[in-house]
């Protein structure tokens, strides 16, 4: 699963890294910014992310917890580019989505930052956790609300894990087929461009011949 962060408002950021299930980080964005994230997810997959904010404190010369005004906008796109999540959270959030298409999904960022006199011309932090699959599920809290065993509650996890490895394996087998698909497309095109090219110099070398024949019967050379 990969993840590339692609867009921002005032500047372009590109970092690539591998996705694993579970994943945390952090970023800073200024006060007009918007951050994209791309994530490659199977699907039928429920992914949930949870951030919080941290403001510059320019007096403390150090992030400090964000005031609750201050608030975040997340919006997620499918790969067909359709909006399946845009909703304004606060300071620290939790947002949930469950993909319905393979492919890349967009996250994006953006913080109310125009409505708060507080952040303007400062930078917030803001730290990201996204968990992908079986890792959403909190089994502590399934195992007590279905009274399981261990033993019960270990099966359970294995079967989730189970399910999400054949999500995993059905979606390279569709980026595959793709991968197949263009690669045959790119082939034909240039077989294609190969067969206009070998036609034009046959057309070009008769057009050549016929002229230096009519130049040498016009001196009477031939």
């Amino acid at each position: 699963m990969e993840m590339k962060a692609v867009v921002s408002s005032t500047g372009l950021m590109l970092l690539f890294a591998w996705l694993s299930p579970s994943q945390a980080l952090y970023f800073h964005i200024g006060e007009t910014e918007k951050k994209c994230f791309i994530e490659e997810i199977p699907d039928e997959t429920m992914v949930i992310g949870r951030y919080r904010t941290q403001l510059w404190d320019k007096q403390a010369g150090s992030f400090l917890p964000s005031t609750p005004g201050l608030g975040m906008h997340v919006e997620i796109k499918d790969p067909d580019a359709k909006i399946i999540l845009s909703r304004q959270y606060g300071s620290d959030g939790r947002f949930t989505f469950t993909s319905h298409t393979p492919g890349e999904h967009q996250i994006c960022l953006h913080s109310n930052s125009t409505k708060m006199a507080l952040f303007a011309g400062g930078k917030l932090r803001v730290h990201l956790d996204i968990q992908v699959g079986e890792h959403t599920n909190n089994y502590p809290e399934i195992a007590a609300k279905d009274k399981l065993t261990e033993l019960q509650l270990r099966a359970r996890q294995l079967l989730d894990q189970v399910e999400q490895i054949q999500k995993e394996q059905n979606y390279q087998r569709y980026r595959e087929e793709r991968f197949r698909m263009t690669s045959e497309s790119t082939n034909q095109r240039v077989l294609w461009w190969s067969i206009a090219q070998t036609f034009i110099l046959i057309i070009t070398g008769i057009w050549q011949m016929r002229h230096l024949k009519s130049f040498f019967e016009a001196k009477k050379l031939v």
